[in-house]
């Protein structure tokens, strides 16, 4: 049995929590820190998961730990953690999965030699089609990598990338669900304007979504050639993507993705600054 701690039990955790749970672990095999009690019972509730309020103690002979509080505790957490992470008798993997905070600041933290991968998730993962990227730290090797890329893989995509491509994986797919529920919310109250009652119109788009969703993942797709193979020449969509274009549409996602990627570069020298403040 593989023992899984899981630090924070918020909307990451959680959907962390369920995506494992789906994917055909059981929960006698997760342990989940929270620090307030009553998010605890709620998870242990809904998930028959076991939990616990001391990062510390979730960690004790974990095999592998998933880091998932805000970046701002995301040092703090490690530094409570580490000496019993190195004193286990197991040799826990550490899964990080805060944005900006770089691998250099966890294995400063860490104990040295300890196994830090970083990872990119996205919320969907809850339902097994989130998006993990994943970056190794040095002291990962490979049999340690493919069991951590085995267990994200029951939640969905996983990707290997250089840690430096995690700030525009993180503004392509960790913030991504946001912008297409940004679409998806604009889309409905287009549609509402237009005369459809309110559902219907949230419906019609979010179906809408998910085919054109499964239509650029299938092997070989080019959303190039998706878009035009239903734009007629003079038609309703070629008006609808020409207003489009008129009104901004890629430069507003070209700067939204930029912002997002420079706010993770920016987490990851605020961890760098307090981690040196604290040698000094």
């Amino acid at each position: 049995m593989t023992k899984i701690a899981v630090i924070g039990g918020g909307k990451i955790g959680e959907a962390l929590i369920g995506g494992l749970l789906s994917g055909s672990l059981s929960p006698t095999d997760i342990v989940v820190a929270n620090r307030r009690p009553e998010r605890g019972d709620e998870l242990k509730k809904r998930y028959g998961v076991t939990t616990v309020e001391d990062d510390a103690a979730a960690v004790d002979n974990a095999d592998i730990a998933f880091l998932c509080v805000k970046p701002y505790d995301t040092l703090d957490v490690l530094e409570h953690m580490s000496d019993v992470i190195d004193h286990n008798d197991t040799d826990t993997i550490l899964v990080s999965m805060a944005a900006g905070i770089t691998l250099h600041s966890l294995e400063s933290i860490a104990s040295a030699g300890t196994a830090i991968v970083r990872v990119m998730p996205n919320t969907p993962m809850l339902l097994g089609k989130g998006v993990n990227v994943i970056a190794r730290g040095r002291f990962v090797s490979d049999e340690q990598l493919e069991t951590v890329s085995t267990l994200l893989g029951l939640l969905g995509y996983t990707a290997e990338i250089k840690e430096s491509q995690m700030d525009a994986a993180t503004a392509v797919s960790g913030s991504g669900p946001a912008y297409f529920f940004l679409v998806l919310e604009a889309m409905t109250d287009a549609g509402v304007n237009l005369g459809l009652p309110r559902e219907l119109a949230r419906e019609l788009a979010s179906q809408t979504a998910l085919g054109a969703a499964m239509m650029a993942t299938q092997e070989g797709a080019d959303p190039v050639q998706l878009r035009a193979n239903v734009s007629s020449p003079g038609g309703t969509t070629s008006a609808a993507t020409r207003a489009l274009d008129e009104n901004g549409v890629r430069t507003a996602f070209y700067r939204a993705m930029e912002a997002c990627a420079a706010r993770s570069a920016e987490l990851g020298k605020v961890s760098s600054k307090s981690e040196s403040s604290s040698d000094n």
